[in-house]
Parts: C-alpha cells; sequence; structure tokens
C-alpha cells in the first residue's frame, strides 16, 4: 500500500480503469507547460527537493577555526485537487456502461491544470515558484484583440530572443483567448494566422489554461525545468453510503535556468 490508499477505495479494477483513463483524457491536452519544458522524474512520492548545486555561508559555527556552508536546494510543492464521485454511477462501469458521469473529475483535471501551468508560466512567489514570464529580462510584448498582428508580435519576440543568442526552434504558450482568437482569424488574403505562427516559430502553439496572455520560448532545452516527484496520480480520500471521495496530487520543483530564453506577450490593459 502507498500513500495514495487506492486499495481502500470501494471501487472494482475496472471503476479505477475508467476513472484513471478519464483522467489522462482529460489532463493531456491541458498540461501546456510540459509540451514546452524540459520535464524530468518522476522521482516518487518521498522526492522533497531539487538539488540546486549551489551553497550560502553559515556563519554561526559551534566551534572556532572552522567555517560552514548550507547546501541550497529547491523544495518540491505539493498539489492537490479534491472531487468527489455518486458510487452509483462508478458502479455502472462494472456492469458495461460506457457513459458513466465523472464530470467532477473532468473539474478537477481542470483545475490542477490551471494550476501547475500558472505557477510555471506566471509565478508561485509563496511556493518558491519563480515563473517563466517574470524572470525574463526582456520587456513585454504587449497584444491586442487584433490576431491578424500577431505574428508581427511573435516575430518580435523571437527576434529579441535571436539578438540574445537563444536559439530555436520556439515555442508558443496561448491563454484560452489568445488560442481562440488566433486559430479563428486570417490575414489579408485569407492565410491563416496560426500556419503563420507555425512558419515563424519552427514550433508548437499550445493551448494553455492558466496563461494570462502568451508566451514565446526556446525549445532548444535545458532552459526551463520542471523536476517531478510524484506525477499526478488519483488517491482515496474516504467515502459514506453515497459518494467516494478522490483528489488528483503531484509535487513538483519548477527552475529557470535561463531567464533570457523567453518573452512575454501580455495583453493590453
Amino acid at each position: 500500500m502507498n500513500h495514495l490508499l487506492r486499495e481502500l477505495a470501494p471501487l472494482t479494477d475496472a471503476a479505477w480503469g475508467a476513472i484513471d483513463e478519464e483522467a489522462r483524457e482529460r489532463l493531456v491536452p491541458a498540461l501546456a507547460a510540459r509540451k514546452l519544458i524540459d520535464f524530468e522524474g518522476p522521482r516518487g512520492w518521498a522526492h522533497s527537493s531539487t538539488d540546486l548545486g549551489r551553497v550560502e555561508p553559515v556563519e554561526d559555527v559551534p566551534a572556532g577555526g572552522v567555517t560552514a556552508r548550507r547546501r541550497v536546494v529547491l523544495p518540491l510543492v505539493e498539489l492537490r485537487a479534491p472531487f468527489s464521485l455518486r458510487r452509483r454511477e462508478v458502479e455502472t462501469v462494472d456492469r458495461g456502461a460506457r457513459d458513466p458521469d465523472l464530470g467532477p473529475l473532468d473539474e478537477a483535471a481542470r483545475r490542477i491544470a490551471f494550476a501547475e501551468n500558472a505557477a510555471v508560466f506566471h509565478g508561485w512567489p509563496e511556493a518558491g515558484v519563480r515563473g517563466i514570464a517574470p524572470a525574463s529580462p526582456h520587456p513585454p510584448i504587449t497584444i491586442t484583440d487584433d490576431f491578424g498582428e500577431f505574428p508581427r508580435h511573435a516575430a518580435k519576440a523571437v527576434e529579441l530572443l535571436l539578438q540574445t543568442g537563444i536559439g530555436g526552434p520556439y515555442g508558443l504558450a496561448l491563454g484560452p483567448d489568445p488560442y481562440r482568437g488566433v486559430i479563428e482569424t486570417t490575414e489579408h488574403g485569407g492565410y491563416p494566422v496560426l500556419e503563420h505562427l507555425r512558419h515563424i516559430l519552427a514550433g508548437p502553439l499550445v493551448w494553455a489554461p492558466g496563461v494570462r496572455g502568451a508566451v514565446v520560448l526556446s525549445l532548444r532545452g535545458g532552459d526551463f525545468v520542471m523536476e517531478s516527484g510524484q506525477d499526478l496520480a488519483i488517491g482515496y480520500d474516504h467515502h459514506d453510503a453515497e459518494e467516494v471521495h478522490l483528489y488528483l496530487e503531484e509535487s513538483f520543483s519548477f527552475q529557470v535556468v535561463t531567464p533570457e530564453a523567453a518573452v512575454a506577450l501580455v495583453p493590453r490593459a
């Protein structure tokens, strides 16, 4: 038995299979950061910190003639999104139902993916997470609702990266509103903005819930690193006569190794 306590849940193997498959289907499209940064691990639930390879001095030493330094590490942060499923609905899986109502799981997957993306791209100071956009030294590029201009903004971001010596290919994380605007817009002459952006970036455009505006970043590798302890998994909390109470959980750290490797595109206030 591990910390997820799945063995204690009143769920059959078939029910767990349906729940896990539903979670995968909802999480994979929404976990935008993982499509654009380096992902290391999972290291396991017991993995608590990322070694930064640095030390800091310790001033007060118990004996004279001795110096001391303390290793600097980045603690992993745990995210948990609870949800509850009706036992009567989950039991339909064992009778062969192909359409169980797992709506609360879908909502929990949306929330935790949103939180992960927001932490990676915009930071989470309270948890020690330095985000890609606030760490970038490049001046943010202002975008508007005129998505026909988006290729010009992306080209300017790529030029900024090239001037800093940051090679491509490049990826683009788009918040939901900019993503919708980009895929629905054509330039003069009918050429899709989406295809123009792909040509400029030579990399993917990713729908990124939790991102405000957009971020252009290099995909050369080594610039942005997420270290996973426990990868996203479903655990058991408790149950009653009507519902089984579960949760989605993960632990991770995130490092901005090269702040210059990204440019933020921010909506006009």
